[in-house]
């Protein structure tokens, strides 16, 4: 069996986000679980630790894979990822090598796909305003992972720094029929309709009492129980998704300080991505619900979106519009 190599443009060509979610939606569905990833912090002298990521999963019968990340913060300065990594993809019933893959790429593909999903059964039907709060490398993606799913027109682009901003607005330019940098998110959230976040903010960027009704936002940023980008307020108005709910009680910082500070329970929680796939509970019910899709990451994604990304992009494989 011949051993595949997908470089990052390779993978980025063979997923396009209405695809990879399309497979992700049949997994979930299918009620795919994978174990807990392995964390380990590697102490780099002088800089902030990188952690050390572990993410096996496997299909019975099929694939089996793992991914080796490294996520690095401080890359941003030197003009690289902050997550780094590669993707081993293995035959399950022989364990034969099929293919390694750049995680990176990977990874931003398949979490920009499964807000995306999210976002088919829980953000308006209607909904043509996005904002984006944060301009790291996962931004872009789901901004266009967005817009793949909905009729967002107009985008909305919140930062920090600036000048970062308004290279991302320049990069979603053609994505959309107008982007605009706003200074204050606060007039971000009284004009959205979807609302992605992808920071490491370890303070709330979004309030609940400036969120509108029949807002969705979607929270990716904050993976570490340190962190968050919502206050305990909007998770107490919404009605709150998370992609699986292992990982997001474990790790997500979002939930597990709202529940710390008593405005939140874990039987609060409406369902997981497995749950909405597979119709045991319904998305938006109405209008003007607020809805939030917390995603930690999960290794089933991964494995789905490697999978798919061998089959669409190894040399000689049929490619097809949209690619």
């Amino acid at each position: 069996m011949r051993l595949h190599w997908l470089d990052g443009a390779a993978v980025h060509a063979a997923l396009p986000y209405d695809r990879l979610a399309d497979a992700l939606a049949d997994a979930f569905a299918e009620g795919l679980r994978a174990p807990p990833r392995h964390h380990h912090e590697v102490p780099r002298p002088g800089r902030e630790p990188a952690v050390l990521l572990l993410m096996p999963a496997w299909r019975p019968g099929h694939e089996t894979g793992v991914k080796l990340v490294h996520v690095a913060p401080g890359n941003e300065a030197l003009g690289l990822p902050v997550v780094q990594g590669l993707y081993l993809l293995f035959d399950g019933p022989t364990g034969t090598p099929r293919a390694v893959l750049d995680g990176t790429a990977l990874t931003l593909r398949r979490t920009a796909a499964i807000s995306a999903l999210a976002a088919r059964h829980l953000a308006r039907p209607d909904s043509h305003t996005l904002a984006v709060f944060g301009a790291g490398a996962l931004a872009p993606h789901l901004a266009r992972a967005h817009a793949a799913v909905r009729p967002l027109r107009h985008c909305l682009v919140w930062n920090r720094s600036r000048p970062r901003a308004e290279r991302l607005a320049r990069a979603l330019a053609a994505d959309f029929a107008s982007v605009r940098v706003v200074e204050d998110r606060h007039t971000a959230l009284a004009e959205a309709d979807v609302v992605t976040c992808a920071t490491r903010s370890t303070e709330p960027l979004v309030e609940g009492d400036r969120v509108r009704p029949g807002t969705h936002v979607d929270l990716v940023g904050a993976f570490t129980p340190a962190m968050r980008e919502s206050d305990a307020a909007l998770l107490a108005r919404a009605r709150v998704f998370v992609d699986t709910r292992e990982g997001a009680l474990a790790e997500a910082g979002d939930l597990l300080r709202a529940i710390k500070e008593g405005a939140f329970t874990a039987g609060a929680l409406a369902g997981d991505l497995s749950d909405l796939c597979a119709g045991r509970v319904p998305g938006r019910r109405r209008a003007d619900e607020i809805t939030v899709f917390k995603s930690v990451g999960t290794a089933v994604a991964d494995l789905v979106a490697a999978t798919l990304a061998l089959e669409r992009g190894r040399p000689g494989a049929p490619r097809h519009a949209g690619a």
